[in-house]
């Protein structure tokens, strides 16, 4: 038994499923609550409207859910009887791919170690401007390469900032800061606008290192939580509702390392499809793209001839209304979808590296923020993916052997207003 059929068989046995006046056909609940599907048994091949069986033409476990209450109808004496099919199962060698262990945990033991260096080392490709600071009173200014350290630092330890000032002491004791701040310090820091380009231009620089290895890639969003509320009225029922605000980031990742090699953050209900190109446009400056996965969200006039005009394959589905009168790169890809749906399966699956990636990221870094203000629960979100990227680059560096080399060199600017914000308190 298959997991649909078990799935169905579950159905048959927790929901109500009613056979429709007309008598054509059922109507099954959806499971997860979020309607109901028509089932077909009758017909020589059963038909379902949920998207499984649309897409893929499976037996769905809707259709296996039907077909078990339709056999229970046959006994009304209460007696349950099942017929099963045995049937020989042929052995089919299966490429496999092992993991390289010995590696792996030399790469986990040390990742501490080997983050630390590799977080100092990009820091330091930050130099303040030549701008000079307005002495005044005051305490002394913490350095923007110290300040992203900090902030980074603190978001890879997962505790809170007054916790994580022991931490920070040691780092100082091992020279990666100059002197240990007030924990504030690390908020002030976080609050400033100015860093927001300079760690989208670090995760960068941290994925870099990896372009002679990725050629395939993905891309989704993905949301990370807050302590806010985002509160309205609902006219419908007279009553306000609130649910918690939440941070959406964009992403595009290499489907063999996992690394983000572009990241977009912007407001929260922002459509998934219109940040494609941006994401694209940044990946080709530095990685050589031969094919992109991304779900049907993306399946726009727009961005398949964004695609085609950089030469990358795409695989990506279409809604079931769709067709290919729109011409060009769309109707292209359509019909390859349509009449090469095997092999486009084949590509397809790569897609879930890209979820892969996001689970990897809120299983170690968290899946919500503890910032309040827009700018830092940005910039929060961003030292987690700068800090996934620099734990792909340790996998890569003992597992692939890899040597990674930062040369490019950040500027920021070093004015009143943003001294005002990162400040020893």
């Amino acid at each position: 038994m298959d997991a649909r059929e078990q799935r169905g068989l579950l159905i048959a046995a927790t929901c109500k499923v009613a056979k429709t006046t007309k008598g054509d056909c059922w109507v099954v609940p959806s499971q997860a609550g979020a309607g109901k599907y028509y089932v077909r048994p009758d017909q020589e091949t059963p038909t379902c409207t949920c998207p499984d069986h649309q897409e893929w033409g499976h037996k769905c476990k809707h259709i296996f859910a039907v077909q078990i209450v339709i056999q229970r109808e046959l006994f009304p004496d209460g007696i349950e009887k099942t017929t099963r099919t045995v049937t020989v199962t042929e052995t089919v060698e299966r490429k496999t791919y092992a993991q390289d262990w010995t590696n792996y945990n030399k790469a986990q033991v040390n990742e501490k170690k080997e983050f630390l260096s590799l977080l100092r080392e990009l820091c330091d490709q930050v130099k303040e401007s030549a701008v000079p600071v307005p002495a005044g009173r005051g305490r002394p200014r913490i350095p923007m390469s110290d300040a992203i350290f900090m902030a980074c630092f603190k978001v890879y330890s997962t505790v809170s900032g007054r916790r994580f000032m022991t931490d920070l002491d040691e780092a100082r004791q091992d020279g990666f800061i100059e002197r240990t701040p007030h924990f504030n310090s690390i908020f002030n820091a976080l609050e400033s606008e100015e860093l927001t380009p300079i760690l989208v231009a670090l995760i960068l620089a941290a994925a870099e290192p990896l372009k002679e290895i990725e050629s395939d890639f993905a891309v989704d969003s993905t949301g990370f939580t807050s302590c806010r509320f985002h509160k309205w009225f609902d006219h419908k029922y007279g009553k306000e509702r609130q649910e918690h605000d939440w941070v959406k980031a964009h992403a595009m990742i290499g489907t063999r390392t996992n690394v983000v090699t572009a990241v977009e953050i912007h407001e929260r209900n922002t459509n998934d499809s219109t940040m494609l190109r941006p994401l694209l446009e940044t990946t080709t400056k530095t990685f050589a793209m031969k094919e992109l996965s991304a779900d049907k969200i993306y399946s726009t006039v727009d961005n398949f001839e964004a695609i085609a005009a950089t030469g990358i394959e795409a695989y990506i589905p279409f809604r079931k209304s769709t067709t290919g009168r729109s011409g060009g790169a769309f109707a292209k890809a359509y019909h390859f979808f349509m009449y090469h749906r095997e092999e486009f399966k084949t590509h397809y699956h790569k897609r879930s590296n890209v979820e892969s990636t996001f689970a990897m990221m809120k299983a170690k870094f968290g899946d919500s923020v503890r910032s309040k203000t827009d700018t830092a629960m940005k910039n929060e979100v961003l030292c987690k993916v700068l800090c996934h990227n620099i734990c792909c680059l340790i996998s890569a560096m003992y597992e692939l052997g890899l040597k990674p080399v930062f040369d490019k060199v950040m500027t920021c600017t070093n004015n009143a207003a943003s001294a005002q914000v990162i400040t020893q308190n």
